[in-house]
């Protein structure tokens, strides 16, 4: 929980795979963030905006865009070999900590992750079977990191 209290210690957040599309995990998690009103901005290199049914959000085509990534936690919901090159790029701008989706990793991403970030919110772990997971674990995470916030609709 330490690591979930380290990415929650963050003032702005990122998602990287963040997607229009309402049947896929990077707008689901998105909009989870929207809907806690965290300061969150999509990363989509294909995308200039990404719409809820509330808001449009401007999109970031990857971390290196980021307005303070050194201030920025960073959701990953994009598959395996791209993570790898994701979590280079924001290693060399500063991120502090990732939490990567189930799904988003192999060992070697993982491997990578664990050895150049501050905390790391990957595997087996929190509350659902799949695995650490924002939309499972995020509202204790950020009970457990002392975050205030409010429910925003979608």
């Amino acid at each position: 929980m330490e690591a979930v209290k380290r990415f929650f210690s963050s003032p702005r957040f990122a998602v990287a795979g963040a997607s229009n599309d309402t049947n896929k995990f990077g707008y689901k998690i998105l909009a989870w963030y929207h809907q806690h009103s965290l300061p969150v901005t999509p990363l989509n290199p294909r995308a200039a905006q990404i719409s809820l049914p509330s808001r449009t959000y401007d999109t970031a085509p990857s971390p290196s865009a980021l307005p303070s990534p050194k201030q920025t936690s960073l959701s990953v919901v994009t598959p395996p070999p791209v993570t790898l090159t994701l979590l280079q790029e924001a290693h060399s701008v500063g991120i502090p900590a990732v939490w990567l989706q189930p799904g988003t990793f192999d060992d070697g991403v993982l491997e990578y992750a664990r050895g150049h970030f501050q905390a790391v919110i990957a595997g087996d772990g929190g509350m659902g079977g799949e695995g650490w997971c924002v939309l499972v674990d995020g509202d204790d995470g950020l009970e457990a990191a002392g975050v205030k916030w409010t429910s925003q609709r979608l």
